[in-house]
């Protein structure tokens, strides 16, 4: 039977019993089986259904395999390194186990005959790993959930499109909807594809750098946001390949030019939106002001998670380009770190801090414990900047790279209290592992400047 013909009920989130039913019948015949890695890629293997299967009924029915713990201690490079608790050449790099997380199943019609679900990593005692990015996220939305709060969140993704070397557009074409016929195919076939994987698009635009596009979500769980972003970005790649076209989602990918992951977060209790506001210059409930002022005071504390390489930091450089400098707030500023924005059940805090690059499951990590430690000291924020975010130091700033960053990190106690000392420990190395790569590359700015002086 053909793979590329699928009934409608096999798009996007599917059943464990369908998927069975649609191997069976021929319409599927690989699942991916994926874990997302510290950077947030999905890394697994290619299952064959059949396969999957057999395994599955002669076990628990979730572990759907193995694979190197080194997939959650390693670098952008994905090289074995040491320095980890987790796993080293000291073990031999020992496997992990892979637990299907069935919820997540979905069908990925753009790739025919292919599924995709993701997965938990677990020890050899069937214990979650503390440091997988997904495992974090799900420790601090519990502790949200136990002050009573549920957390919706929307992205905001910016990236930049490539043909070859050169922004595929080479001009500022922020809004723009007349597209060239090359772009305006790879958009018609991204937003066919998305939907049909699962994953519910809001928007797409242009954006003001040459060759950027943004696209937004709608809100939604913050497990389930975090897990659809993760197949939107692949989906994102493998569009733009099969175009002809790279998609870099690099928080500075040329000098001057910032690209961002903005999170768009609500509180929630059952149906009643906590943080409603009749506009976005209203004064903030009690809550949203907790939840701003957690998020000022710890953020600065947990920006490895935020922002974990070196080329993020660059990013916050680049002055009055809708990119935030300080650790500010203010109502409907797109120069502040945290902007309160929409009204009514729509209203929530745009936290603008996290560059494209960054990992979701980690931008919602820091800004739900710090959300959560907000709460729970019932923090009051400082006045709201009410002007230019550019002028305003009065806040604290964001660190300048991420040897600053890593300090406030690894030394304080505000991450430890927040996170555990195990998750500082692990994070810490990896972010010394990338100042370290960064202080021995010779760069190409080193070379213009300095090669004939």
């Amino acid at each position: 039977m053909a793979t590329d013909i699928l009934p409608a009920a096999l798009r996007g989130h599917i059943s464990q019993d369908d998927l069975r039913e649609a191997v069976k019948q021929g319409y599927i015949r690989t699942v991916m089986t994926v874990v997302p890695d510290m950077l947030g890629r999905l890394k697994g293997k290619r299952s064959a259904g059949l396969a999957l299967f057999e395994r599955l009924d002669e076990g628990d029915g979730i572990r759907v395999g193995e694979a190197c713990s080194y997939l959650l201690a390693t670098n952008a490079g994905m090289e074995p390194l040491d320095g980890f608790d987790l796993t080293s050449w000291d073990d031999g790099y020992h496997d992990m186990g892979v637990n299907a997380d069935w919820d997540t199943l979905r069908v990925l019609p753009h790739m025919p005959g292919m599924a995709l679900v993701h997965c938990d990593a677990v020890d050899t005692d069937g214990a979650p790993i503390e440091v997988a990015p997904r495992q974090m996220l799900r420790r601090q939305r519990e502790r949200l959930q136990e002050l009573g709060y549920e957390a919706k969140v929307g992205w905001e993704s910016e990236f930049v499109l490539y043909n070859g070397d050169q922004p595929f557009v080479n001009r500022n074409s922020d809004y723009d909807l007349d597209f060239p016929p090359r772009l305006g195919d790879f958009l018609g076939h991204l937003e066919e594809a998305l939907p049909d994987a699962g994953v519910e698009v809001e928007a797409v635009k242009a954006e003001g750098a040459p060759g950027q596009l943004e696209v937004t979500f709608p809100k939604s769980g913050v497990m389930e946001a975090c897990d659809n972003y993760t197949v939107y970005k692949h989906v994102v790649k493998h569009l733009a390949r099969r175009h002809g076209l790279t998609a870099v989602f690099m928080a500075a990918p040329v000098t001057g030019v910032a690209s961002g992951l903005h999170l768009n977060l609500s509180l929630w209790q059952g149906e009643q939106a906590v943080f409603a506001l009749p506009s976005p210059r209203a004064l903030p409930t009690d809550i949203m002001g907790h939840s701003i002022a957690g998020l000022i005071s710890a953020v600065p504390h947990l920006m490895p998670l935020v922002a974990c390489n070196t080329n993020a930091y660059k990013r916050y450089a680049i002055p009055r380009n809708f990119t935030p400098q300080f650790m500010d707030w203010g109502p409907d500023n797109r120069g502040c770190a945290i902007r309160v924005t929409g009204h009514g059940p729509s209203s929530r805090l745009e936290i603008r801090i996290a560059g494209a690059d960054a990992n979701p499951y980690l931008v919602a990590t820091a800004s739900l414990a710090a959300i959560a430690h907000g709460l729970d000291e019932k923090l009051t924020p400082p006045p709201p900047c009410l002007g230019d975010a550019y002028a305003a130091d009065s806040f604290v700033p964001l660190p300048g790279d991420l040897t600053e960053a890593l300090k406030a990190f690894r030394y304080g106690n505000v991450a430890r209290d927040l996170l555990s000392t195990p998750v500082v420990t692990h994070y810490g190395r990896a972010a010394q592992v990338e100042i370290d790569e960064q202080r021995r590359e010779v760069t190409d700015v080193e070379r213009r400047r300095f090669i004939l002086a």
